[in-house]
């Protein structure tokens, strides 16, 4: 056996040998695809030789070049003569020519996508509102909280929700990620603390990350988070502020019922926690459910995004504050986002108005029931508490893996899945979940054959751990 082919000889990228399936070529670059564009290998990483990499696999040295060659044409890495293969510095852009239905060759349900075939109605608007005659005033810096009749349609929209303010305490904001990055800029400082569910969005961690912000994990049962835990917490540290995601907590897919959201209520007015509540899957919970907002007047920042409900590249995000938030969040704005989009406000404005925005959610609610339905069918929803028109689901597994080779053997079928370890605040998982995607498949026999790879992969796991 040729020396490189003993696992502890030293190389910047080693494919698992059991992940690898038939054409290996195609195996190969797609191994070595997800690694780059999950980050796993940073940009300008020199890869190992091509001999060496054949060697280590015990395969023809062509079958390396061949996979090397699809990673290459996908902008994914590049060669220097002489110097050898190398992670391309722009690698991330790759990850819109594999998104592309021509070019992917997986079957994706990690990214939640919001089902964006209904942006024919978005474009609809768009050619309307080019042929107004003041589109020009759309164009300016002018009034950066957003224009008084966009915000007024904000405010209708947000009562649509139960989250019922003054226009003078709402603005527009370039999305949900973005309101984040304006609220945590704003309202807390390096060093402060935060608690979040165990399982939280992972871009929040994140960005909590980048600024020194500590996130504290609550424990939570079926329902969420656990309000005698918060309280307790709230006790031992100095906590400044909360996070939720109550109506579709991403990744769980829990909905926060309404006694929970009073109780958790009664903590934070109780602490004097700033709420930041993240309500953008609120379109799919029943239309008398009352955001945690509404318990707490004078300690929210309540932000809703259109992204997921109405349409995702149109960037538009609505918050709505307590007043004794006003001054800081107006500054925060002058200062990070100087204005979101008056174009993109006035699209959203215009769907609102026409009534066509309720009927993007109508049908993407129906598209979402079909899509859980077909989920029902090969795995069981155990929560009943989980939201049953969710754009994901989360799924438990029988035994414990190592993440990054539990998602590189599933993308070695043909799937992408996101593991748990993504979401979790912790440093080590009493159990393992996947979160999975049902609307980031092409259409519904894409997701029906997805989830069938998925579960004869997870089958063949359990057995192998078995034996």
């Amino acid at each position: 056996m040729p020396v490189n082919s003993f696992d502890n000889y030293p190389m910047s990228w080693k494919p698992d040998k059991k992940s690898l399936n038939s054409p290996l070529y195609l195996s190969i670059a797609s191994l070595l695809e997800y690694d780059i564009l999950n980050g796993y290998l940073k940009p300008n990483t020199k890869l190992p030789p091509q001999r060496e990499l054949a060697d280590y696999l015990d395969i023809n040295l062509s079958t390396i070049t061949r996979a090397f060659k699809i990673c290459e044409m996908k902008n994914l890495i590049y060669a220097v003569t002489g110097s050898g293969t190398f992670v391309a510095p722009n690698a991330g852009k790759a990850i819109f020519i594999v998104d592309s239905e021509t070019n992917k060759n997986f079957i994706e349900m990690s990214v939640v996508k919001p089902l964006d075939f209904f942006n024919v109605f978005v474009a609809e608007a768009i050619k309307s509102i080019a042929e107004k005659n003041y589109l020009e005033k759309l164009l300016d810096y002018g009034q950066p909280l957003g224009i008084p009749y966009h915000r007024m349609a904000a405010k209708q929209w947000l009562q649509r929700f139960n989250m019922d303010v003054n226009v003078e305490n709402i603005s527009i904001t370039s999305g949900v990620q973005n309101s984040f990055t304006l609220i945590l800029i704003s309202l807390f400082q390096p060093g402060d603390k935060i608690a979040v569910d165990s399982y939280t969005y992972p871009n929040f961690i994140e960005l909590a990350n980048m600024l020194n912000i500590q996130l504290v994990p609550i424990g939570g049962d079926v329902l969420g988070m656990l309000p005698d835990q918060l309280d307790f917490v709230c006790r031992k540290t100095n906590l400044q502020g909360i996070y939720l995601n109550p109506s579709c907590n991403n990744p769980t897919a829990v909905t926060m019922d309404i006694n929970r959201r009073k109780d958790i209520a009664e903590v934070i007015k109780r602490h004097r926690l700033i709420l930041m509540e993240d309500d953008t899957y609120s379109f799919l919970v029943p239309q008398d459910y009352l955001p945690v907002s509404h318990y707490v007047p004078e300690q929210f920042v309540y932000m809703h995004g259109i992204s997921k409900s109405i349409s995702s590249g149109m960037r538009v995000g609505f918050i709505a504050f307590a007043n004794e938030f006003t001054d800081k969040i107006t500054r925060g704005i002058f200062n990070i986002n100087v204005k979101t989009s008056a174009l993109n406000a006035e699209v959203i404005t215009e769907l609102i108005n026409t009534g066509v925005a309720d009927k993007i959610i109508s049908q993407k609610k129906e598209v979402a029931k079909e899509r859980n339905l077909i989920y029902q069918k090969f795995f069981k929803v155990d929560n009943p508490n989980e939201n049953p028109l969710s754009f994901f689901r989360w799924l438990p597994l029988a035994h414990k893996y190592h993440p990054q080779q539990f998602e590189q053997e599933v993308f070695a079928q043909g799937i992408r899945v996101y593991h748990s370890y993504r979401f979790f605040v912790r440093q080590e998982e009493p159990t393992q979940f996947i979160r999975i995607s049902l609307t980031s498949a092409l259409n519904s026999e894409e997701l029906n054959r997805g989830l069938s790879i998925l579960k004869s992969f997870l089958l063949n796991k359990n057995e192998e751990s078995n034996i």
